[in-house]
């Protein structure tokens, strides 16, 4: 059987940054918020290392399909789906019952992101961590150009949400700045900014065709996450921060 080489959702990097916040909260295992978790791609992997995770998210599908997995992966005990809004976080699990809250993909496509961030804020017991991925504007520029999608980068740069085109999947994309300000707006202190899908998204599946390649391109992304001249240009932007 051939092997799966496809790039995952889930960058290294972004693993490790969110196993990095799992450890600063000390031993034993952690009460786990995956906002917008959807099939629980994430949170499967996060219950598999001994942590309670609850996946909430709007899509009635998306939780079906996440409980299948959970029973196939045999965690069906360490991971709750429930359904509702980023906004009404904190009215159904009860303020301060987190020690880790995952907000990735959110703040792109909910209606008022302040909003989600100030639930996922109360949700948060004192000192506990928030886990914000977003996707970043000057990315989308350089893949809609290398794409040839000359007019789309241009529309990017202009519109204020930094969209595309009003057919875009999203509602908005961020840069440092924009995410850092609304995670402090929100009461958050922001105690790391790293890229995330640097190249990844850029770079042609036939320059990763092989296992040597695929760990080049990891290795590439890891170093990218840490470079301050190459943060402007990740794809998504990985924040972490203390309630």
């Amino acid at each position: 059987m051939a092997k799966d080489r496809s790039r995952p959702r889930t960058s290294t990097v972004l693993w490790e940054g969110v196993q990095r916040l799992l450890a600063e909260g000390g031993e034993g295992p952690r009460s786990v918020v995956d906002l917008g978790g959807g099939t629980g791609g994430l949170a499967v992997r996060v219950a598999a290392l001994g942590h309670q995770v609850v996946v909430v998210d709007p899509s009635p599908d998306a939780l079906a399909a996440l409980e299948r997995r959970t029973v196939e992966a045999g965690l069906a005990g360490r991971v709750r789906a429930l359904q509702g809004d980023a906004a009404d976080l904190a009215a159904l699990l009860g303020e301060g019952s987190a020690d880790l809250l995952l907000c990735h993909g959110v703040l792109e496509v909910v209606d008022d992101p302040s909003a989600a961030l100030a639930a996922a804020h109360r949700t948060l017991r004192p000192g506990g961590r928030l886990s914000l991925l977003v996707a970043q504007w000057p990315a989308t520029v350089l893949a809609r150009a290398l794409a040839g999608q000359l007019t789309q980068a241009l529309h990017v740069l202009s519109d204020p949400d930094h969209r595309w085109s009003p057919g875009d999947p999203l509602r908005r994309r961020f840069d440092r700045s924009s995410a850092t300000a609304l995670a402090e707006g929100a009461g958050f202190t922001v105690t790391a900014v790293e890229g995330t899908r640097t190249f990844t998204d850029v770079v042609p599946p036939a320059s990763t065709e092989s296992d040597a390649e695929v760990a080049l391109l990891r290795e590439l992304e890891g170093v990218a996450a840490q470079s301050p001249e190459l943060l402007g240009i990740a794809g998504h932007l990985h924040l972490h921060a203390r309630r």
